[in-house]
Parts: structure tokens; sequence; C-alpha cells
């Protein structure tokens, strides 16, 4: 299966094939239009006419599927490259770590840097392996679980400490929040891998000196607001619907700078559409580089007037 995947599929032959047959058909149709308009065989015009269109939508009906199906190929073999990576890379550190604590007489320092190490390259995998996971559960995530009332605002704040813990920066020299204490009714769950994924995403895909600014507020009636953006090379508008499909990411794994599985948004898109919300990729207010992942949720629970 992973070699089939591998083999990534070119799309110069299915479009020059569907082009030539298009071609064709047209010339065949103009020609019976003509030589039945002349003979006055309306009937055997009529018929042809819609036969050859016929065709013709089923050749570009075809083209499309096939496009598509291309496409998809394309984006499993990015995913086995960018997965193989991210699983050997850990595997390899823990072995060499491994191999130098057994052959080496190492002092308590220098084993202790080693054993962190050895730990973050573990939750490393564990966080590769529970994505993978997810994304087979998602249809059935958190149906068993009844929904809680969910502080917004602290919840990003948990989870930027942790992605600056993952990214090794500083929560206060990285994080800008502009926030209003919000409170929604969802199940925990779903919203903790909502914000995990968008909020590591904005440290990891950042500048050299990330900058994120999340923003909350109350929108409407019953829904909240939810921006979350960074300083970052940004999305082009080409791919802003893309990057939320399953296993795309933008560019040749080979050129990319931060790796992945082109899982993380697919996750994020699929779980906050079961929410009942929205989301969309806008550019930075100000014209500035980078992007804006922006959120509404809905079932907002207002606290009752004092």
């Amino acid at each position: 299966m992973a070699t089939y995947f591998r083999k990534r599929s070119k799309i110069h032959l299915p479009i020059t094939l569907s082009v030539s047959l298009m071609v064709l058909n047209v010339t065949l149709m103009v020609c019976w239009i003509i030589v039945l308009s002349h003979r006055s065989l309306w009937g055997a015009l009529t018929i042809g006419v819609l036969a050859f269109t016929l065709i013709l939508a089923g050749l570009s009906a075809w083209l499309v599927l096939t496009l598509k199906e291309i496409g998809l190929n394309n984006r499993q073999a990015n995913f086995v490259d960018s997965v193989t990576h991210e699983l050997k890379s850990p595997i390899a550190a823990l072995q060499l770590y491994l191999e130098t604590l057994r052959m080496r007489d190492l002092s308590d320092e220098k084993r202790e840097e080693f054993q962190g190490i050895m730990a973050n390259e573990l939750q490393r995998l564990d966080s590769l392996i529970s994505q993978l996971l997810e994304v087979g559960r998602l249809d059935a995530l958190g149906d068993n679980d009844e929904p809680d009332d969910i502080e917004v605002t602290t919840l990003l704040r948990q989870y930027a400490e942790t992605a600056c813990l993952n990214w090794k920066v500083k929560l206060d020299e990285v994080f800008t929040f502009d926030v209003e204490p919000v409170t929604i009714r969802a199940k925990k769950i779903v919203v903790d891998l909502i914000f995990s994924n968008l909020i590591d995403n904005a440290v990891k895909y950042s500048g050299e000196q990330p900058e994120v600014t999340v923003k909350v507020r109350p929108h409407g009636r019953s829904r909240v607001q939810i921006h979350i953006s960074n300083n970052g090379s940004g999305i082009s508008l080409d791919d802003r619907k893309k990057v939320f499909t399953i296993f795309y990411r933008g560019g040749s794994e080979l050129e990319r700078r931060r790796k992945g599985t082109g899982l993380g948004l697919y996750i994020v898109n699929t779980l906050v559409k079961k929410s009942g919300g929205r989301i969309q990729v806008k550019d930075r207010q100000g014209g500035a580089t980078g992007c804006t992942f922006e959120m509404e949720f809905p079932n907002r629970t207002d606290p009752p007037p004092g």
C-alpha cells in the first residue's frame, strides 16, 4: 500500500487524452450537424447532437474525477513521506542517545539532559500516533461525552503554554492575548483537539521571531468568535480551502522547513463543523505578513444578569 501511495501520478496524460477526445467529439458533432442539416434529417440531427453532448459531458466528468483522484494520490504520497520522516527522526534520536548512555560513563548532569531529550522525542512520537488515531475516529469522537461549560480563554492560554514548551520559546515573548472571558457549551475532547492543533500550528509556522495573537470576542446573540494570527509566511489564496482537506500540505516534502502530516487542519475543520461552527483563513489585519484563522462557535453560555 505504501508503495502505491508513494508513486506520484502525473496529470499530463489524462489532460492530453481528455482534451484530444473532446476536440474529436466536437469535430464529429459539427460534421454531423452540417451533413444532416443539409439533408433536413431533423430527428437524426437532434438525437446525434444529444448523444455527442452526453459524450462530451461524460468526458468532462471523467477528467474532473481523474484530476481529483490524482490530487488525492499525490497528497497521500506526501503524507507517507512526512509520516515516515516524523517516525524515523525521533526513533533514530532515541537509538543514538540510548547507545550513548549504554556505552559511555556520563555525568549525572549529562545523563539527565539526555533523558530529557529522549522524553521529548517520545512525546513527539506519542503526539503523532495520537493524531493518526484521531483521524480514524473523528465521526464518533465525543459521541459518548456530555457537553461541558468551557471557559475559552483559559483553555487557549493552557495550550499556548504547552506550545511554547514544545517549541522552546517564552510565552510572554510570543503570545499576545486580546480576549474577553466567554464560555461555550461543548464537548471538552473536541475543543481540546481544535485549540491544541491551531495554537501549536500558530507557533510552528511563525517567523524566526514568533509572534502569535489570540483574540476572543462574543459574537451575535449566542456565538463566540476566535482569531488566532501569526507572523509566518502566510497561506496563499489558492491554498486557503485546500489546507482543510485530508493529507494536504503545500509545496514539496523535500523543500519544506517544517514537517508534519497534513492531518491537523483536516481534524480541526471536521470538528469545528461537527460542533456547528465555522473556520476560515484570512489575511492579518493591516497587511502584515502571516495569516489569521477565524473561528466561530455556537452555544455561548452567558452568565445570568446580576
